[in-house]
């Protein structure tokens, strides 16, 4: 009698399923990690472009005096340079100089804004609100 061997070609339907349910475990902890590191990166492109605009507004203020806000054009940058949002700077209720960067819908952030608020006495101070968002180097 002939001893035939047969060769197995294929994958069996158990290995196919733990194949995609190890897939879905490592995309159940890749994807959240991912959304962290987007606003994370959003975060500090926003307060990157607010905290290159301090130097000018300073000079501005020590040259000018703080009686009326920079306008953006004086502090060398347009609103829309950051494609995350837009760049404001006024004057706040106690009349002191503010730049704002306010990041669009579009971003991961939603709205999150980021205050610079200088006062004469303590100087610049940044301040992250709606909704309160973690941002390095920012209380």
């Amino acid at each position: 009698m002939k001893n035939k061997r047969t060769n197995q070609k294929g994958f069996t339907l158990i290995e196919l399923m733990i194949v995609v349910a190890i897939i879905g475990v490592l995309s159940a902890i890749a994807v959240p990690a991912y959304q962290n590191y987007v606003t994370r990166s959003e975060v500090s492109s926003g307060l990157a472009t607010v905290k290159s605009l301090i130097t000018p507004a300073e000079l501005f203020y020590q040259e000018n005096g703080v009686a009326a806000a920079a306008t953006l054009d004086q502090l060398g940058i347009d609103g829309a340079a950051n494609d995350l949002g837009a760049i404001t700077s006024t004057l706040n209720a106690d009349d002191d100089p503010t730049v704002v960067f306010t990041f669009d819908v579009s971003s991961s952030i939603n709205t999150g804004i980021i205050t610079f608020t200088r006062d004469a006495a303590t100087g610049w101070t940044c301040t992250p609100t709606q909704p309160a968002i973690a941002v390095d180097g920012c209380s």
